[in-house]
């Protein structure tokens, strides 16, 4: 065979029997529900591969040998396979995102935080029983005081016990009157939700009581509730406090710096 010719197709070969090596790789990363769609997908890919490798007329001396150079590099830098699967996630990630649409970032009404016409938006997911999110709460009062093109979107997710259902009820019965944010800080700041504290959290923030507990009995309270679990499902998480911001999903106390961060990363995207 020609060397010019094969040294032009040197790339070709390369990026094929890469791509087939980190497939397989990132296949091996990869568990759970989706595991029997995603070996589907890299049969597919491989078959297709395959296909390309046939259609270049490499020989097999060729793909022997670029498949050991590949290898080699590799195993020398095994930090590529990490590095591509963290890329893959984050992909998936932003589908799955993208795929609750504009029900992600729109608020139930009244439930809201910071400036209501901010061009970023933040989502919390956050249970009144949480710890990580009751030491998040200084964190995010700190973000809305900082940045003031920030729009806090609360869903209420009470995955913890069912005093957490309750206190969200509350909640959102509280945003239904104007005063969810004055409920929320206060009810993080009374402790464990209880029907003490749920009532001491409800006074605090001024809240009409008869109006608010037929609010939090609601139908269309229960309705909010069940749509941020769904949420929680279709996106792929799992535990409280987890942020939305942009692209970017963030999950647990991450503490003031990180949130300014990935909220200066939404803003330079646009």
């Amino acid at each position: 065979m020609d060397q010019p010719q094969t040294n032009a197709r040197l790339p070709l070969i390369f990026a094929i029997i890469a791509a087939l090596l980190l497939l397989g790789a990132g296949f091996y990363f990869f568990t759970g529900q989706e595991e029997v769609e995603r070996g589907d997908k890299a049969a597919y890919a491989a078959a297709d591969a395959e296909k390309a490798i046939s259609a270049a007329g490499i020989s097999k001396t060729e793909r022997a040998a670029t498949e050991a150079i590949v290898r080699a590099y590799i195993l020398e830098n095994p930090e590529i396979i990490t590095e591509a699967v963290e890329i893959l996630q984050k992909r998936e990630m932003a589908k799955r995102m993208g795929s609750a649409g504009n029900a992600l970032t729109t608020p139930f009404p009244g439930a809201v935080g910071g400036n209501p016409k901010g061009s970023i938006t933040v989502v919390e997911f956050t249970d009144y029983n949480c710890g990580f999110c009751r030491s998040s709460v200084a964190d995010l009062n700190r973000l809305m005081a900082s940045e003031k093109d920030v729009r806090i979107v609360y869903r209420e997710l009470p995955i913890l016990s069912p005093t957490s259902r309750d206190a969200a009820r509350w909640a959102l019965a509280a945003a239904k009157q104007g005063k969810h944010k004055a409920f929320h800080d206060a009810m993080f700041a009374a402790g464990p939700a209880n029907e003490q504290t749920i009532t001491a959290a409800a006074r605090r923030a001024g809240l009409d009581m008869a109006r608010a507990a037929k609010d939090a009995a609601s139908e269309e309270v229960n309705a909010e509730i069940e749509r941020n679990l769904s949420m929680m499902q279709q996106i792929g998480f799992s535990g409280t406090p987890t942020f939305i911001i942009g692209d970017q999903m963030l999950e647990g106390a991450l503490g003031y710096d990180a949130l300014k961060a990935a909220v200066d990363r939404a803003r330079k995207k646009g």
